[in-house]
């Protein structure tokens, strides 16, 4: 573990002390010839990310930039849900339409599957949701339950937060928490101790969206800490930088949770090329960007190295439901071949 100290200690989480990081830069924006050299020869995998709200260009450029694994979190999609219908259809496309868009870029896709906070104050359809969870978090391809905990932290939110931890118990999956942007480390917390409340190992669980205030106490009990980088309102890359020179690499991942907001698919590889920069050892890196995820979310029995270790070219052929997004025989851009060029 690195000694050196972070002189960072704010905590722009959203709607929170964002005027107090003004002045001092947190994160730093890099285009592609800024840091390709600096990752050769990594692979990277990106524990949350939410690629139903992402084009197939960023699925291009992830791939080119050396992410080969992906695991997207069902989440609040940016209006509440009316009906059980759309629920449903939104956890088949996690394990079907997606997996598949997924693979035709070499990019091999898992998800956690789960109530997000938001929609479980919505308590006559998240009576109906609970009901068809276990009709999905037992299909292949799933390796979680989450992303579930708090975002207000209302009594609603906790109810059925506990009955997924319950859920995740009863199937053997690890958990992903969902950390509230709004007095984060009171819902970090709480999120924690419930979790421990209901006998989940810590070692199963994957606190994300950390940040300065909440870090140590995660990994002092035993649980994964996850952060996502985020240049304002979460986890900036250079913040990210100094909390693994502070903390080393044990438990500790990193994402994008890129969405259909301003977010940066590419925001792992850049983060790994700024370590790199700062003379952090490659095998430090790599923890965080790639083997702390497995490690943490293989205990699913779901994720094999081997399926991503050598990336195989997609088949133009090869289609989900009568539908390909590979218009004419094209092949996607990573791949030199292509009939598309960069």
């Amino acid at each position: 573990m690195c000694e050196k100290k972070s002189d960072l200690t704010t905590n722009p989480s959203h709607f929170e002390n964002q005027n107090k990081t003004k002045d001092t830069p947190t994160h730093m924006d890099l285009q592609w010839n800024d840091y390709k050299d600096k990752i050769k020869g990594f692979k990277f995998f990106d524990p949350h990310i939410h690629m139903v709200s992402r084009t197939t260009d960023d699925y291009q450029n992830m791939a080119q930039a050396g992410i080969v694994a992906v695991i997207e979190p069902a989440f609040w999609v940016g209006q509440p849900r009316t009906g059980l219908s759309s629920f449903k259809d939104y956890y088949s496309s996690l394990v079907g339409w997606e997996r598949f868009r997924s693979s035709q870029f070499g990019i091999k896709h898992y998800c956690t599957i789960g109530l997000n906070s938001r929609e479980a104050n919505n308590e006559r359809l998240a009576e109906e949701v609970m009901e068809i969870l276990p009709l999905y978090i037992y299909k292949e391809g799933v390796v979680g339950v989450g992303e579930i905990g708090f975002d207000d932290q209302t009594e609603l939110e906790e109810k059925y937060y506990r009955l997924q931890l319950e859920l995740a118990k009863e199937a053997k999956l690890p958990v992903q928490i969902h950390t509230p942007h709004r007095d984060k480390k009171r819902g970090t917390e709480r999120s924690m101790s419930i979790a421990i409340e209901h006998g989940l190992d810590p070692s199963w669980v994957i606190v994300d969206h950390n940040n300065e205030e909440t870090v140590k106490s995660v990994l002092d009990q035993g649980f994964y800490a996850a952060f996502t980088i985020y240049p304002f309102t979460k986890m900036g890359n250079k913040r990210m930088v100094s909390i693994v020179e502070q903390y080393g690499a044990e438990r500790i991942m990193i994402n994008s949770s890129a969405d259909w907001g301003i977010s940066d698919p590419l925001a792992i590889p850049k983060t790994a090329a700024l370590m790199v920069n700062r003379g952090i050892p490659h095998d430090v890196i790599r923890k965080v960007t790639y083997e702390n995820a497995i490690e943490a979310f293989a205990k699913s029995g779901q994720i094999q190295v081997s399926d991503f270790e050598s990336s195989t070219p997609s088949d133009p052929n090869e289609k989900f439901h009568g539908n390909s997004v590979l218009r004419g025989g094209q092949l996607p851009k990573w791949n030199q071949n292509s009939l598309y060029i960069d």
